[in-house]
């Protein structure tokens, strides 16, 4: 039953939270481990409340007035016995997205964002989100009649996600004596990181599998494909990793370049994951972690202070992503709905590299431009950043009044 299959694969994708928080948590110090994990909840808390009120009619409404750019109709969402089935599980389904975008956010800014401020960031992101979402997974959407291709997400979560990360740090400065010969900024718990990867990848079988949408009319191989081309990406993914850092880190095997190594082959392939082979899989997730690790270094450089590395797996991986199905994605002839021609290699000309390079261009645009406008609101009403003793003492005591 497909709504069996959605509900189910929701359910697990909601664990990707915990994930979220551990690997965050073990990326920062242990005076601000609490409030990372905090942030998590009132990602689901407040931007799962704001879904529910407009988010999600924003994405998939259909009633009068709904074009290429938003839906109308389906907010403060609750319908009748007749279609409640289908729209409660996808309701669901989708709102465990929504959530994952926001959540991406609060590690590019952690260890220094007040409490309050991210509650009303959680809320008003939700919104960043479903645009996106409409353009690319409505039927109405305008990428979406145009044939972008995105089964799970590299756009309107990864890439949404980690281009409002970048503006976030930007906005909000690195943390106090980061870049300086004083640095002494490392990882709290490396171990509980490494756990959050595990648990991030558990979700995230979900989340590529359930975008198949169900089980029935063929749509249970497509989800087949999905589980071993997720499950390879990472794999290419976290080898990349591993041997890098042995080869460029003096032989040392650091914890960070085999997570965001991993991490940028599972958000590569999210794209192109029920309609690509096992052996492009691996290309794309070998190549999505080259460039993550990349972008981290370069990140460094500039000076943009990222603590788990959000900017680098999301954006970086988000964009190659939906670059690499416009390259490498087969069209679907089992339920011709999720690709109608082939990439480059595949013989399919460049027609589809050039939708789906669209899709990178216009959704990085909408996210930079309203994720900073939310940002701008914030900082000038509510304000963003700790106090400077705050941020010494550690977010834990100062927001939550824990040692």
């Amino acid at each position: 039953d497909d709504a069996t299959w959605l509900l189910t694969s929701a359910f697990i994708i909601f664990t990707m939270q915990s994930g979220f928080g551990l690997l965050e948590s073990g990326c920062v110090s242990s005076k601000n481990e609490v409030n990372i994990m905090a942030k998590n909840v009132a990602d689901v808390v407040f931007g799962g409340m704001s879904y529910w009120m407009l988010g999600y009619g924003l994405s998939y409404g259909d009633s009068s007035g709904t074009n290429g750019f938003c839906g109308i109709g389906k907010f403060f969402i609750d319908p009748g016995d007749a279609t409640m089935g289908v729209e409660f599980s996808r309701f669901f389904f989708q709102s465990s997205f929504a959530t994952t975008a926001t959540t991406i956010v609060s590690g590019s800014i952690a260890e220094r964002t007040r409490y309050v401020a991210y509650i009303v960031f959680s809320f008003f992101n939700t919104f960043v989100f479903c645009i996106p979402a409409h353009w690319v997974w409505s039927e109405n959407g305008w990428l979406n009649r145009m044939g972008v291709v995105d089964v799970a997400g590299d756009g309107p979560v990864h890439l949404v996600g980690g281009a409002v990360s970048l503006v976030a740090a930007i906005m909000i400065k690195p943390r106090a004596k980061r870049f300086t010969s004083e640095d002494d900024h490392e990882m709290g718990s490396p171990s509980g990181s490494l756990l959050g990867l595990f648990v991030l990848w558990w979700g995230w079988l979900a989340f590529n599998c359930g975008s198949t949408y169900g089980i029935s009319g063929g749509k249970w191989k497509l989800a087949s494909r999905a589980a071993a081309t997720t499950l390879m990406a990472g794999i290419s993914g976290g080898i990349i990793g591993t041997l890098g850092s042995f080869l460029i880190n003096k032989k040392k095997f650091l914890i960070p370049w085999i997570i965001n190594g991993t991490l940028g082959g599972l958000v590569s392939i999210t794209a192109s994951c029920a309609v690509t082979g096992v052996w492009e899989s691996l290309v794309i997730g070998s190549i999505g972690a080259v460039l993550v690790l990349l972008t981290d270094v370069l990140l460094v450089k500039l000076h943009i202070d990222d603590p788990v590395s959000a900017i680098a797996v999301h954006f970086t991986g988000g964009v190659w992503g939906l670059l690499a199905t416009g390259l490498f994605v087969h069209k679907d002839t089992i339920t011709f709905n999720f690709a109608e021609r082939p990439g480059v290699v595949q013989g399919g000309g460049f027609h589809m590299l050039g939708i789906q390079a669209l899709a990178v261009v216009s959704i990085t645009v909408w996210s930079v431009l309203m994720g900073g406008a939310i940002l701008k609101a914030i900082d000038v009403t509510v304000g963003l950043r700790l106090s400077a003793e705050d941020e010494e003492l550690g977010a834990d005591m100062a927001e939550h009044n824990i040692r």
